[in-house]
């Protein structure tokens, strides 16, 4: 079978996860437009490769290609653009065909996107981490609220309820909306290869919305005394979103912590963002 050629090679240099030093790892790559392709095929073993698992948690990497160096921010694309890249590759270089069927995981497909680092940590994905965080311990005062409440311990605590859910509710619609009005369509311009993710996200948003609508109707009537059907839709609203928040934070944190200055965060609380093989 026929192997890459010199003209399709590169040296990653990626960070080690657990050890912090930089690995050069020679890849074959496929020029994707102004982005280059890399396929973490391992020669088909039953595990990525560790610079697989270095990019993924810091995207930022160093690139030596066609006679320059360059930064760049490195991240697995999904999907059916996934499914496109490593078809023309296996085309050009049947050998991937094979590696795909020497194992039972999807190689992944990582996409190198140029120039986006300006030396320094902006961090933005510890930013989102922290409105999740945020979000989560609202969540989980509301809901202790509602067992108070349920056992008779707070009397009175009805309303209290209802406008804390409401300020709760109001926090989380925000953030939603900026990030589909500001955060999403950015990175959906700069990285192509996050649709599958975004799409995913915007689903989730959609069904956030119609459980916290649902909650606010639930406790709208300030006759009521029964909050038990509420703590319940609230549990099962508080945990889709721990699973929502935990899923973006897995695609996107270590990408937007990569990302340089057109991506600093608004400074107003709550705004979010404008997100050899080493050893690791």
């Amino acid at each position: 079978m026929a192997g890459p050629g010199e003209s399709d090679l590169l040296v990653l240099v990626s960070t080690g996860r657990r050890s912090g030093r930089r690995h050069r790892t020679e890849l074959a790559y496929l020029a994707d437009g102004d982005r280059l392709a890399v396929f973490a095929s391992n020669a088909g073993s039953p595990r990525n490769p560790d610079w697989y698992q270095n990019v993924r948690a810091d995207p930022r990497v160093v690139v030596e290609a066609g006679g320059e160096t360059f930064d760049g921010v490195a991240f697995p694309v999904e999907g059916a653009e996934r499914d496109e890249l490593f078809a023309r590759q296996a085309a050009r270089h049947p050998a991937y065909s094979e590696y795909q069927r020497m194992t039972d995981r999807v190689i992944p497909v990582v996409e190198i996107h140029r120039g986006f680092l300006d030396g320094r940590a902006w961090a933005l994905g510890e930013e989102l981490v922290k409105i999740h965080d945020g979000l989560r311990a609202d969540l989980a005062a509301l809901r202790a609220g509602v067992r108070d409440f349920r056992r008779g311990d707070a009397p009175g605590l009805a309303a209290q309820l209802r406008e804390h859910c409401v300020s709760v509710c109001d926090v989380l619609g925000a953030h939603h909306d900026n990030e589909e009005g500001r955060a999403f369509p950015r990175l959906e311009r700069e990285f192509p290869g996050l649709a599958p993710v975004l799409g995913r996200l915007r689903r989730e948003h959609a069904v956030v919305t119609a459980n916290r609508r649902g909650l606010e109707k639930l406790l709208d009537d300030p006759a009521s005394a029964d909050l038990a059907h509420a703590g319940v839709e609230l549990d099962r609203m508080a945990a889709e979103l721990d699973a929502h928040f935990a899923y973006e934070e897995e695609q996107l944190r270590a990408l937007l912590n990569a990302v340089g200055p057109r991506w600093r965060p608004s400074h107003r609380p709550g705004d979010g963002p404008a997100n050899g093989q080493g050893d690791g």
